[in-house]
């Protein structure tokens, strides 16, 4: 059991890596804090340590019995008057019986220990989902902030564009085409007869008229509807994503308040407590071997031990049973207090005097051996048998644990390669994005190109990245479910 407490120790106050080496100190901390602050870990900490006081309960005899016995009137006897009787016995179980209750009883602590090691490993499992989970939100929060910033940006190019001065090339056009219009009537009037140059010269003048509000509300709408519209409409729609980018934002800064309020409970903190985040959510290194991490599983997974300490506890409690069935010993002394008889009250009886002397008022020792028999043997052949279904009963919960673990790794399994395969699909994505974001960029910056190509490229990327973060925070969780299966926090 000493031996137990010095690993217990370590795995209380030490945490071996769970994560990469750029998330390792600041994880390992948390592990660390959490394993000697949460109240579940301390609990069957301390359940543990009641478990080993049944060691030193479990044996040791049962306390002597002592008889006292005092005569209010002292009883007459032969050689003297008997004052007192006192009885001393102790009993003894039969050979092999406290062995067998001491077994039972470590196998029992162990059962406690392999439970502690339980939640011990489930509250690591928890703490390291959450820190993945944390990691993934701030990495999620960052790409956000990143396509806002590049809106941004886009939106100051839009704005620039609306704001260049691309109107006056429709406007120097209009104008060419009403000088054009009114030319024909100059040249009717230059032509015509005196007595028609003033009606001409009205028509000429009615006619020029027209032409020229023609020309002005030709560089007015080639002004509004040619060039202000659409550019416009481009800053909106950028102003529209931007709006969406913000509540995205916001929803994300809200979620990483309640993960953090959660992960420090775990911690036992209070909620609004500080947490140290990596800056990048990197992907841990770890060589899966499914054949290997099965054999571990048998042989370190605490629900399995716990079920073998409960099926060696059961047989070591059968064994102390069916000696608890045999007889049990007693040994004991009895010691009589004896007064002296006086010389008057042996007047009158036939005695030796010379023995009467010699016994007279010496007190008596005896010594006694006691013997139980166990006469009622159903009670004892009930509990073999209650012994006997019990193990049979810890052997199918073993194959039963062992069945459900085994699904369990192929489903973990499962998922640890759905995850890197996503892993590598969307970093491809994202690259592939990224440099068809920077083309649509530089296009429509040159005019070359339209916005809702850029929005919908941007779209992309953004989506790429926040499944890349995704998957790479599902990978790391589902390492960490493996290390939990073969308990094992090495790195």
């Amino acid at each position: 059991m000493k031996r137990y407490k010095i690993i217990v120790m370590c795995f209380a106050v030490q945490c071996l890596p769970f994560a990469a080496a750029a998330q390792t100190d600041s994880l390992n901390r948390y592990l660390q804090m959490a394993a000697q602050n949460n109240p579940g870990v301390k609990a069957d900490f301390l359940t543990w340590q009641a478990a080993l006081q049944k060691l030193p309960q479990a044996g040791a005899y049962q306390d002597p019995q002592l008889e006292l016995g005092f005569f209010l009137q002292p009883m007459e006897i032969i050689d003297g008057r008997q004052v007192a009787d006192i009885k001393l016995m102790q009993m003894f179980p039969w050979f092999g019986t406290k062995k067998a209750a001491r077994t039972e009883a470590q196998h029992m602590a162990k059962m406690a220990f392999e439970q502690f090691r339980e939640t011990r490993d489930r509250l690591f499992l928890d703490v390291t989902t959450q820190w993945f989970t944390l990691c993934r939100l701030q990495q999620q929060l960052r790409n956000n902030q990143n396509n806002k910033s590049l809106l941004t940006q886009l939106e100051e190019l839009a704005l620039q564009r609306f704001a260049s001065p691309t109107a006056s090339k429709g406007g120097e056009t209009s104008g060419r085409q009403a000088e054009t219009g009114g030319a024909p009537s100059r040249q009717t009037n230059t032509g015509s007869m005196g007595d028609m140059s003033m009606g001409n010269s009205a028509v000429s003048a009615g006619n020029s008229q027209p032409a020229t509000m023609n020309g002005m509300n030709g560089m007015a709408g080639g002004s509004s509807m040619g060039n202000s519209s659409p550019g416009m409409a481009d800053v909106l729609r950028i102003r529209l994503e931007i709006t969406e980018t913000d509540n995205s934002i916001e929803s994300l800064l809200s979620e990483i308040h309640a993960e953090k309020a959660r992960f420090n409970a775990l911690l036992n903190r209070p909620a609004d407590s500080g947490i140290r985040l990596p800056d990048s959510l990197a992907q841990i290194p770890f060589l899966f071997d499914i054949s290997s991490v099965r054999t571990l599983i048998a042989a370190q997974n605490p629900m399995l031990g716990m079920i073998s300490e409960e099926e060696l506890a059961y047989r070591a409690k059968a064994g102390m049973d069916r000696k608890m069935s045999y007889p049990m010993f007693g040994i004991g002394l009895q010691y009589m207090l004896i007064s002296k008889k006086t010389a008057g009250a042996a007047t009158g009886m036939d005695t030796d005097m010379g023995s009467m002397n010699s016994m007279n008022g010496r007190d008596m020792i005896m010594p006694m051996l006691s013997v139980s028999i166990p006469v009622y043997r159903n009670r004892y052949r009930a509990q073999q048998r209650e012994n006997t279904f019990l193990q049979q009963a810890s052997r199918e919960k073993y194959l039963n644990a062992q069945n459900m673990l085994e699904a369990e790794l192929y489903r973990v399994a499962h998922l640890l390669d759905d995850a890197s395969r996503r892993i590598s699909l969307y970093r491809k994505q994202t690259e592939l994005a990224q440099a068809t974001c920077n083309l649509t960029v530089r296009e429509f910056a040159s005019g070359r190109g339209d916005l809702s190509a850029v929005i919908q490229v941007q779209r992309q990327l953004l989506d790429y990245e926040l499944k890349t973060s995704e998957a790479v925070a599902d990978y790391n969780i589902t390492v960490a479910n493996i290390r939990k299966l073969i308990s094992s926090n090495e790195e």
